[in-house]
C-alpha cells in the first residue's frame, strides 16, 4: 500500500468519525449560535472529508500513486466523490432535524381513556390500571369511590396527577 493511500484513509476515517458524532447530535464544532446552520454545516464538512479521503485512497491504489501527477489524480477523484456525499449528508441531516413528530402526551390525554385494572382498587385507596395513551400501554395509580376488582374495565374520569387517575367501571 502506498503511503499516500494510508494518508487518504486516515483523512476518510476522521471524516466519518466526525460525521457520525455530528449526526448523533454531539455538535463537536459549534461554530455559530446553536440551532443556526452557518454557510457550511459540520455534517457537510465531515461528509466531504470522509468521502474525499476514501475516494482518493481508492483512486490512488488504482493508479499506483507514486508520482505527483498520480497523487493529483487521486485528489481529483476524491473531490468527485466528496461533493455529492457532502450534499447528501446535508440533505439527510436537515430532513432528520425537521422530521415531524406527534406532540408529547400530557395528563389531559389520560381523561376519557379506557383501561383494565391490574391491581385491585380499594374504596378510597389506590390500585393500578393499565391504559393506552397515544397507542402505548401505560400503568397508572388509580383511585375510585367503590372497590374495583382485578380485570375490570374502567374509564378514566379525571387525571389527579401525571401518574394517578380517578376511574369508574365501564
Amino acid at each position: 500500500m502506498a503511503s499516500g493511500t494510508l494518508i487518504f484513509l486516515i483523512i476518510g476515517g476522521a471524516g466519518v468519525a466526525v460525521l457520525a458524532l455530528a449526526l448523533l447530535g454531539a455538535e463537536l464544532f459549534q461554530l455559530s449560535h446553536p440551532g443556526v446552520d452557518g454557510p457550511v454545516s459540520v455534517e457537510a464538512v465531515a461528509g466531504f472529508t470522509g468521502a474525499f479521503g476514501f475516494g482518493a485512497a481508492i483512486v490512488n491504489e488504482l493508479v499506483g500513486g507514486r508520482t505527483p501527477g498520480m497523487i493529483a489524480a487521486a485528489v481529483a477523484g476524491g473531490a468527485v466523490a466528496a461533493v455529492p456525499t457532502a450534499w447528501l449528508a446535508v440533505r439527510l441531516s436537515r430532513a432528520a432535524r425537521a422530521m415531524r413528530t406527534d406532540p408529547t402526551p400530557t395528563r389531559n390525554d389520560l381523561v376519557g381513556a379506557l383501561g383494565l385494572v391490574v391491581t385491585p382498587v380499594p374504596a378510597g385507596g389506590y390500585g393500578e390500571v393499565r391504559i393506552r395513551v397515544a397507542g402505548q400501554p401505560v400503568k397508572l395509580n388509580a383511585r375510585a369511590d367503590e372497590p374495583i376488582p382485578v380485570g375490570a374495565q374502567v374509564f378514566v374520569v379525571e387525571a389527579l396527577s401525571e401518574t394517578s387517575v380517578y376511574v369508574e367501571t365501564y
